[in-house]
């Protein structure tokens, strides 16, 4: 894994670097966040020598938190508590997104208010930085326990990890890193398995990949625009002021940047009253995608800044606080994840439609299906059918998750709010997002050829990048092949 640059936790983290540890950049902890950990185990450990009940540490947890833990039987609570909260199912989750979650756990315990040593923290980070990727199953959790807990017993020497590309039992891959396995202590399985940073890691991912996409979309909705013929007049920046959105802004200034100078579209104008909306609407609509991403960026850099462990140790080792409050529930990553999901895939639903009008003769004024017409080439038909089918499964996962609720541990647990489930489905979506914009991309540049016309100034250079990728298309090769390939350049850097 190539490590790029490096990212020191000192104060709360932002998105923005947890989402760059996630993808391979190194992380330290810094002398300050390191104090506030072990200060925050003293605590831990003067509660304990006080005998205050202290749920997690000197109770059961969940509905048996009434359930009283002698102290000689603390660790073993902790130890404990990772392997029956390992019950996770399903395919692993990918090394980016495991990554993702141990830097925002790393996150929430640097803030000197869960209890565990600095010891475990530094361990965790050890693993990140010698590319050691615990093996996450992907399905089984209404909220954080199973994924997190998955996490935690690669420290104990349990379950098991990725480490140069082989699969490894979590002793054999500490092995290799000479570390001997951790004997938790108190409090300390509790926090590893407990707060938002599962969902929060994911969606810092999500915020990332989302990103890169909004970029792209707005550029390659610029080449439909331009393929198409629309009126320029529609997205000018006078029409564009007269309503709010600083997203709409955004979307309007890149389209009028991309298609300044067009000769086809100076051509073009006049010749019809409207576009349709799907070509007309782009600074609306994309504008909004551009709203609801920065309203999922305050949601996740505030959850970032929040301490999410329940219970929160505070005061000082000789006035010691408990507060045993709700800070894990997610509802706040899980809503914000529902409304990013439901954006993006009516980013990804305009980009089926455009598509649609390019390769529909009717209304493209190019051949049908941008093949030659000759009836026995069928272009990019079925190309289109995949994109449609890709907006459908988009649909299905947008349904909220933070709407599934249910019932867990003996009525302990009675309202859920499925943050993870959020977050992973957006990054699913944005997967999907990702193969319609290539789809299209591929018939905006088929589009220019058909049309014997070159691109804007701006547009020459997406184009030209393209082409030097994926060759004008003559159903002379599977079609798919193609649209991996463009899917690759929107996933390779931003346009």
């Amino acid at each position: 894994m190539r490590i790029s640059r490096t990212v020191v936790l000192d104060a709360p983290l932002r998105w923005g670097e947890v989402a760059a540890v996630a993808n391979g950049a190194r992380l330290e902890i810094s002398a300050e966040a390191a104090a506030r950990l072990d200060y925050a185990n003293r605590i831990v450990q003067s509660l304990i020598a006080r005998g205050i009940r202290v749920y997690g540490v000197t109770t059961g947890v969940g509905a048996l938190a009434d359930v009283a833990i002698p102290a000689a039987q603390q660790a073993a609570l902790s130890r404990n508590i990772l392997m029956s909260h390992a019950a996770g199912i399903g395919a692993p989750l990918p090394a980016a997104a495991a990554r993702a979650i141990m830097v925002a756990a790393i996150n929430n315990f640097a803030h000197g208010a869960s209890g565990l040593r600095a010891a475990v923290v530094v361990r965790m980070v050890a693993l990140l930085n010698a590319g050691c990727t615990p093996e996450i199953p992907s399905q089984g959790s209404v909220g954080y326990l199973s994924h997190c807990a998955h996490l935690g017993l690669v420290l104990v020497g349990h379950g098991h990890a990725t480490l140069n590309g082989e699969r490894l039992t979590g002793a054999e891959a500490l092995a290799r890193l000479n570390l001997a396995p951790l004997v938790l202590e108190a409090k300390e399985g509790l926090s590893l398995v407990n707060g938002t940073p599962c969902a929060t890691g994911l969606a810092c991912l999500a915020l990332a990949r989302a990103r890169s996409l909004l970029d792209w979309a707005d550029t390659i909705a610029a080449m439909s625009f331009e393929t198409q013929r629309c009126q320029l007049a529609a997205i000018a920046p006078v029409a564009m002021a007269f309503r709010a959105s600083p997203g709409l802004l955004t979307v309007s200034g890149t389209l009028n940047r991309m298609l300044r100078d067009s000769a086809i579209l100076a051509e073009a104008a006049g010749r019809r009253t409207q576009d349709a909306l799907s070509l007309r609407g782009i600074p609306q609509i994309h504008g909004a995608v551009r709203d609801a991403w920065d309203d999922a960026e305050t949601v996740v850099n505030r959850e970032l800044t929040s301490v999410t462990d329940n219970p929160i140790v505070a005061g000082t080792p000789e006035a010691p606080k408990v507060h045993s409050q709700a800070h894990a529930v997610g509802a706040a990553i899980g809503l914000a994840m529902d409304h990013l999901a439901n954006a993006l895939a009516q980013l990804g639903g305009i980009s089926e439609r455009r598509t649609d009008r390019m390769v529909n003769g009717l209304v493209s004024g190019l051949p049908a299906f941008l093949a030659d017409g000759s009836g026995v080439t069928s272009g990019f038909m079925i190309a289109q059918y995949s994109a449609v089918s890709l907006v459908g499964e988009n649909r299905r996962l947008a349904a909220p998750a933070s709407l599934d609720g249910g019932i867990t541990s003996a009525l302990q647990e009675d309202i859920l709010c499925h943050a993870t489930p959020a977050a992973l489905k957006t990054l699913a979506i944005l997967e999907n997002v990702k193969q319609l914009l290539a789809i299209e991309l591929l018939a905006a540049c088929q589009s220019y050829d058909l049309l014997a016309k070159t691109p804007s100034p701006a547009l020459q250079l997406i184009y030209a990048r393209v082409r030097q990728a994926v060759s004008p298309y003559a159903d002379d090769r599977p079609m798919g092949d193609d649209i991996a390939a463009a899917a690759a350049l929107i996933a390779a850097a931003d346009p």
